[in-house]
This record gives C-alpha cells, sequence and structure tokens, in this order.
C-alpha cells in the first residue's frame, strides 16, 4: 500500500472508532506533510553527503514518524555503520525495530542501551514488550531488567504492573493517593503504558481508551526532547492499534 493512501486508511479507521481521532485531522495532516517535506530535504542532503550519520538519524525519525519502520531501521542502522559509537545509546534503533516487528533484535538493543545508560527507566518497558512479542508473557516477565534508581514517577509502579504484580486499577489507584493525577507529565506515561499493559493483557478497548488519552495528551506533543518522541511513539501505537482488530500476539507457542 503506497503510504499516503496507508496514513488516510489509519486516520479513517480512527474516526470510524471514536470519532474525531485524539489529534485532530487538519493537525495530524500538517504534521505528515511538514515530515515528509523533511525528507525530501535530507534525501538531497545526502546525495551530496552520503557518509553524514547525523543526516541518517535525522532522516530516520522522520521515516519512523511516518510509519516506513524499514526506513528508519535501515537509516538508524546505515547511521551505526558509519559511528559505530552511535549503537549502544541508540535506543530510537530499538523502537525502530520494534515497529517492524523485529522483536529479538529490539530487545538485544534495549539490553545494550541498558549497559550503557542504566538509569533510563522507560528502556526496560520497551525491552520487555519486545520480549513479550519475541518470547511470550512469562519469559518477557522473568526476563525484566532491574533497577538500582527507581524515583520517576510513575515508573515503579508501572514496572510493578507489566511485572503482573499491579493491576491497572491498582496503578491509577495509587496515582491518586499520591495526588498525581494532575501532573500531565506523569499522567501522559501513565495512560500510554498503562494502556500497551492493557493491550498485552488482550484487553483491546480499555487499551484504546487509554492509548487514546496519551496521544490527547496536549503536554505529550509540546514537550521537548524525549517526551515529544515518546508522543509520536505513543501515537503510532494507537494508529496501529487501531488499524487493526486481533489481539496482540507473542512468538511463543500456546
Amino acid at each position: 500500500m503506497h503510504r499516503f493512501a496507508f496514513i488516510a486508511y489509519l486516520i479513517a479507521a480512527v474516526a470510524a472508532f471514536a470519532g474525531e481521532p485524539p489529534t485532530p485531522v487538519a493537525e495530524r495532516t500538517q504534521m505528515i506533510a511538514a515530515f515528509s517535506s523533511q525528507i525530501t530535504v535530507l534525501d538531497q542532503a545526502l546525495a551530496t553527503s552520503p557518509r553524514d550519520p547525523a543526516l541518517y538519524s535525522r532522516r530516520g525519525d522522520r521515516h519512523l514518524f511516518l510509519g516506513r519502520f524499514a526506513d528508519a531501521v535501515a537509516d538508524f542502522e546505515r547511521m551505526i555503520a558509519l559511528d559505530p559509537a552511535q549503537d549502544a545509546p541508540h535506543w530510537r534503533l530499538g523502537i525502530a525495530y520494534y515497529f517492524a516487528g523485529q522483536f529479538a533484535k529490539s530487545a538485544k538493543q534495549f539490553e545494550k542501551y541498558h549497559a550503557y545508560d542504566s538509569g533510563d527507566r522507560e528502556n526496560g518497558i520497551w525491552k520487555f514488550l519486545a520480549d513479550f512479542r519475541a518470547l511470550g508473557l512469562p519469559p518477557a516477565r522473568t526476563a525484566m531488567l532491574e533497577y538500582r534508581r527507581f524515583d520517576r514517577e510513575p515508573f515503579p509502579d508501572l514496572y510493578a504492573m507489566f511485572a503482573g504484580t499491579k493491576s491497572t486499577d491498582t496503578f491509577f489507584a495509587g496515582l491518586t493517593a499520591r495526588n498525581l493525577t494532575d501532573n500531565r507529565q506523569v499522567m501522559f506515561f501513565a495512560n500510554y503504558y498503562a494502556g500497551l499493559n492493557e493491550e498485552i493483557l488482550g484487553h483491546r478497548a480499555r487499551a484504546i481508551t487509554l492509548l487514546r488519552a496519551a496521544v490527547a495528551s496536549p503536554w505529550g506533543r509540546t514537550a521537548e526532547g524525549g517526551p515529544a518522541y515518546m508522543w509520536q511513539a505513543a501515537r503510532l501505537h494507537y494508529e496501529v492499534l487501531m488499524a487493526s482488530p486481533t489481539a496482540p500476539s507473542s512468538g511463543a507457542q500456546p
């Protein structure tokens, strides 16, 4: 399917399920057009500077945000081939592998990143998600990364939720008890990752509701750096789920 036809299909799927999507259609259309234009500029730059890792890095991001996951993987891998020092810290490649369906590679990339930066709390969740797809739920829980420094809300309870020792309802009750439900940053990550947990558990309707809340987050769309990147990841998760009526699958045998 041509990428613009696929984009139109995703918009239609979202609108059919829940009316107006969490990202207004006009805003999303403008965003997609901007990413496409930026790729054209980067294509031209790479034609004259084909060994510039930074250009592949920037183009890989745009490919990812457009849902062109194989192209994002190719650009990030080319970036690392040109600058091997970028391999271990390249968590974005782990995300690209995940969306491209290369789950074993995704888990391995997040293992590398954990060895590089053991304080990144989101990294362990992504490794768990990749392990779930590749191996199944019990092995993924057994292989969860451990953290010695765990001081960022809402991640301690998120890990308990993914580990199966805390329910989604208990997770959100804890946020209420700690007066965190008015914290937009906390609630963006809470809705996003709780939505992914609900998807893993086969609760599609609730997963959609939570992911929709994450994508609708004004903080997520405007935050600088990593959080804004994760808003794009949440948007992709939401749109992929909306376009697929089936329950999530893992590579494990039943």
